[in-house]
C-alpha cells in the first residue's frame, strides 16, 4: 500500500482531490476509509449549535480559532480527507496551507451529527478513527440523536482511550490541550 491509496480504497487520494476540486460548490466531498462520501448540507439547528460552540471557544480561548469545514489529511499515512464541522487550532494556524492541511497542531475536531444514517455512521465511527490515527488530541461529537456530547481524548493506536458522554445541560470539561469547560444549557433549545 502506498500513502496515496487508502486501504481497500476505491481511488487514490490524488484522484479524489481532483474530483473534489471540480465538484459544484453546493457539494462537499470527503474521502474516509477509502470511500468517497458526500457531506450533507447542514440544517438550521446544526448551524446554531456550531455558532454556540464558536462563541464558547472565543470566550474561553481567544488564542484559538474554530474553523468551519477546514479540510484535513487524516487517517494512517494521511490517506483520508475529512472536513470536520469544526477544527480548533491556534489563530492563523492554517494561513498559507493548502486545501487539505496536515493535522499537526490541531487541538480538537468537532462533528455535529446530522439526521441521515450515513453521516451518523461516519461521525460516530469512521471519522473518529481517522482523527485518532492522525493524533488529534480531542474529538468532540455533538450527538443530536441522543442529545449528548461525547469527548474523545487520549489518542493511541488509532483509537481514543477516553470517551465520556454528557447530556445537554451538563458542564463539559474539555481536556488539555483545549482546557476549558463548555456550559451546555443552550443546547436544549436545539434538541429534537
Amino acid at each position: 500500500m502506498t500513502p496515496s491509496t487508502a486501504q481497500g480504497g476505491q481511488m487514490s487520494v490524488e484522484d479524489f482531490e481532483q474530483l473534489e476540486r471540480h465538484a459544484p460548490e453546493t457539494v462537499t466531498l470527503e474521502f474516509i476509509k477509502g470511500k468517497l462520501e458526500v457531506k450533507p448540507m447542514p440544517d438550521g439547528d446544526h448551524g446554531a449549535i456550531f455558532m454556540w460552540l464558536l462563541r464558547q471557544c472565543i470566550q474561553h480561548r481567544p488564542d484559538l480559532d474554530l474553523h468551519p469545514d477546514q479540510g484535513l489529511a487524516v487517517e494512517a499515512y494521511r490517506a483520508g480527507r475529512a472536513r470536520p464541522d469544526g477544527v480548533l487550532a491556534p489563530v492563523a494556524h492554517f494561513a498559507g496551507q493548502g486545501e487539505w492541511s496536515h493535522p499537526d497542531g490541531v487541538l480538537m475536531t468537532v462533528e455535529i451529527t446530522s439526521h441521515d444514517s450515513d453521516t451518523d455512521r461516519r461521525d460516530r465511527s469512521e471519522k473518529r478513527a481517522g482523527y485518532a490515527e492522525a493524533g488529534i488530541p480531542v474529538y468532540l461529537l455533538v450527538d443530536r440523536k441522543t442529545n449528548t456530547l461525547v469527548v474523545h481524548s487520549e489518542p493511541k493506536d488509532g483509537t481514543y482511550l477516553q470517551a465520556p458522554s454528557f447530556s445537554y445541560g451538563e458542564d463539559v470539561e474539555l481536556p488539555g490541550p483545549v482546557g476549558f469547560t463548555l456550559h451546555t444549557d443552550k443546547l436544549k433549545d436545539y434538541s429534537s
